[in-house]
């Protein structure tokens, strides 16, 4: 037998979510009924008018053939519609988009066709796994930023800057964040842009939240900012805004130079998403959007009854402004625990399934994520049972847990 240890694979760290995981799947194994609110995946039906444009279209055998691993013309349309309809910002369907396999594979792909080995790239900690990681495996270091906003931001920014050897070459946004919920404002946009065009730092946008907001003010686009498009590239996805997680079809829309590089790296990777996918995204992009106001209705109506029920167990929640996500600092009497046995205790205990903060980087310890992908009835038992676990003083917080034993 070979051993040997693969450097890419080696530079990665355990996946922190795995063991929660793994406990989880011996719960339901053994019958026990776990509510799951860990991974943020969309449980609401895609809208039919997109399910019939699918349908329609693979029943042409024209369309089964390889498709433009840019993007069909008329989804690169679609998106440039959607930017000018939401942000008013014009962009070139030919030059400044392209279709990715969701937001996750074009960060992954970009990071690899800009990245030599040693960049550093700035990210925010905590943040979704991919906008560290894809540097990672394409050979950066990563010097992480706390996921914070306004002033702390920027002077947190200088310094990493002025501290970097040798300097960074992109930097990574998040708003609304995945996992802390946090919003910013075009303000601090053109601060971040005005800063990095004078520092020679790219920037890449992950706004995959930008559709789920609660507070009346639609997150802005990083291009709306006019000096963006010499530095910029942004991320969207249809993932949530149209409850498509499986569909895997998302965007990169900016920057001529980035969106050339990571289209001329796909072109070795892949042949686009399947056509038909591609046409019913541009329905979703084109077609009616008040599915898009359902969507948001439905994780305002979570979020409200998943804040107030926590909060009248004695566990006080933010209420989150955007994302399908609540960011709860760990219970006072269970902080010392940190975020991974908190987890695993409340799996245990309550049979209710989280996110351990730390899996996101080192500063989202102290918290855990909860997704709103449970509906309300379900919402409510688990807090019932929440309730009775943070009620229930015999439980040894001193011990780890361990395996989960199920009598």
């Amino acid at each position: 037998m070979i051993d040997q240890q693969f450097h890419k694979v080696k530079r990665l760290p355990p996946y922190v979510f795995a063991e929660v995981n793994a406990m989880k799947a011996r719960a339901r194994a053994a019958g026990d009924d776990i509510i799951d609110f860990g991974m943020g995946n969309p449980d609401s039906p895609t809208p039919r008018h997109i399910v019939d444009k699918l349908v329609a279209t693979v029943q042409d055998p024209r369309t089964h053939r390889y498709s433009n691993s840019r993007g069909i013309p008329g989804l690169r349309r679609a998106l440039a519609g959607y930017y000018e309809r939401r942000f008013g910002v014009g962009l070139d369907p030919e030059s400044e988009v392209v279709a990715v396999l969701g937001s996750k594979e074009g960060l992954a792909n970009l990071a690899q066709a800009i990245t030599s080995p040693g960049d550093i790239i700035l990210a925010p900690n905590p943040s979704y796994p991919i906008h560290m990681f894809g540097f990672i495996i394409a050979g950066a270091a990563i010097r992480s930023l706390p996921a914070l906003a306004g002033e702390e931001f920027m002077r947190q920014l200088d310094r990493a800057y002025r501290h970097s050897v040798p300097k960074p070459t992109a930097l990574v946004l998040n708003y609304p964040a995945n996992p802390t919920t946090q919003v910013v404002d075009l303000d601090f946009y053109r601060e971040v842009v005005a800063y990095c065009r004078t520092h020679g730092i790219y920037v890449l946008s992950d706004i995959a939240y930008s559709e789920i907001y609660f507070d009346g003010h639609p997150p802005p686009s990083i291009l709306e900012v006019p000096e963006a498009r010499e530095i910029a590239v942004e991320f969207t996805s249809l993932s949530k805004t149209y409850s498509m997680p499986g569909w895997r079809i998302g965007f990169a829309a900016g920057n001529r130079r980035l969106i050339a590089a990571l289209a001329r790296v796909k072109s070795y990777l892949d042949y686009g998403a399947f056509t038909p996918v591609q046409v019913a995204a541009a329905a979703a992009l084109n077609g009616p959007q008040d599915c898009v106001e359902e969507v948001r209705e439905l994780y305002r109506g979570r979020r409200d009854v998943l804040v107030e029920g926590l909060r009248s167990c004695g566990w006080w929640v933010p209420s989150p402004p955007a994302t399908m996500f609540a960011w709860a600092p760990l219970p006072e009497q269970y902080a010392s625990l940190g975020s991974l046995e908190f987890s695993k205790l409340l799996l245990r205990h309550a049979k209710v399934a989280v996110s351990p903060g730390v899996g996101f980087g080192e500063y989202g310890e102290g918290y855990v994520r909860l997704a709103l992908v449970e509906n309300r009835q379900r919402t409510r038992q688990a807090i019932r049972n929440i309730k009775a676990f943070l009620g229930n003083s015999s439980i040894d917080v001193e011990q780890p847990v361990g395996e989960l034993v199920t009598p």
